[in-house]
């Protein structure tokens, strides 16, 4: 029998270490969200509007948000029992909360938003990413 290898993707970082890993990914996730989201409700009528693009009410954000929280929510429980492939289907799932943020600037005007706004929803979409290359990397590393 010979010696016991870690992939690259695992070597060095323990399920423990790749919880804490997901759970401060998730919490600045989620704190960046609920900027983004809570401005898109409170500022709603400040936002551009699509004329092709469906343009989802300041409740169904509101809702979005709480929805996308959630599964957050149970993403991280399930992962940290266990790293399966629903855990990472839903790790993946969440990243859409910030990911669906580049939506913003397929709609005319986008880019005239005050550069605050630019600022939060640029935060929210890389939090999108790093969440759904942690998830990636985890399927990879199975």
């Amino acid at each position: 029998m010979g010696p016991i290898v870690a992939t690259p993707a695992r070597q060095g970082a323990s399920h423990p270490d790749r919880v804490r890993q997901l759970a401060t990914l998730l919490v600045i996730a989620v704190a960046v969200s609920a900027v983004h989201y809570a401005d898109g409700v409170i500022n709603f009528a400040q936002y551009p509007k699509s004329g092709t693009l469906p343009n989802p009410s300041a409740a169904v954000i509101g809702l979005a948000w709480i929805a996308f929280t959630a599964i957050a929510v149970a993403a991280f429980l399930r992962y940290r029992r266990t790293p399966d492939s629903t855990a990472l289907l839903l790790i993946a799932f969440y990243s859409g909360s910030g990911l669906i943020g580049l939506l913003h600037y397929a709609v005319p005007g986008a880019l005239e938003m005050p550069l605050w706004r630019h600022a939060h929803i640029a935060a929210d979409v890389a939090c999108g990413v790093a969440i759904f290359a942690f998830a990636l990397r985890e399927a990879r590393a199975r």
